[in-house]
């Protein structure tokens, strides 16, 4: 298999960017939320509160660190695989934009399990009181349903067949 080299930079150079964006997201949260109220933006819709989350989405699995960073690690290597299989063609680009954005916040979510040992979340859409997630969540969660949405109906099999059997 051929490396591109530019495609594996600028893929590198936006999942470090797209990482300190997150990163930065949730300095401000720390700086600005944490031990104190709540910051209203849409009243009884959306706000900023302050969450150290000890386990994964929705507070599942608390304080089982080890475990996130050994599944974040074998999580990322699988994705890694999978980008590296992906044909350098347009058509592909959108698979290719998933599995980075999935990758980065992984990575994203990763720095913070294991230098604080928690996940900083801030975003809480009180109206329907989903749990409060982070940059890093919507990476991950739009993401995969992007890429499901893509395997669903944008894709054909034989495009499928080009990525797992080069």
């Amino acid at each position: 298999m051929k490396t591109n080299y530019k495609s594996f930079l600028l893929s590198s150079i936006a999942i470090i960017v797209f990482v300190l964006l997150d990163q930065w997201t949730k300095y401000l949260a720390v700086t600005h939320l944490k031990n104190k109220p709540s910051i209203v933006i849409l009243d009884h819709v959306f706000e900023l509160q302050y969450l150290e989350n000890r386990g994964a989405a929705f507070g599942v699995l608390q304080n089982q660190r080890i475990f996130f960073l050994i599944i974040t690690i074998v999580i990322l290597a699988a994705v890694m695989i999978l980008y590296k299989r992906i044909p350098d063609d347009t058509r592909f680009i959108p698979l290719k934009l998933c599995a980075l954005f999935i990758c980065t916040g992984a990575i994203g979510n990763m720095i913070d399990r294991f230098i604080n040992g928690y996940v900083v979340d801030f975003f809480y859409f009180s109206l329907i009181n989903f749990p409060i997630f982070n940059v890093a969540d919507i990476y991950v969660t739009v993401s995969t349903f992007v890429l499901a949405f893509l395997i669903l109906f944008y894709y054909k099999e034989e495009d499928i067949e080009k990525v797992f059997h080069r």
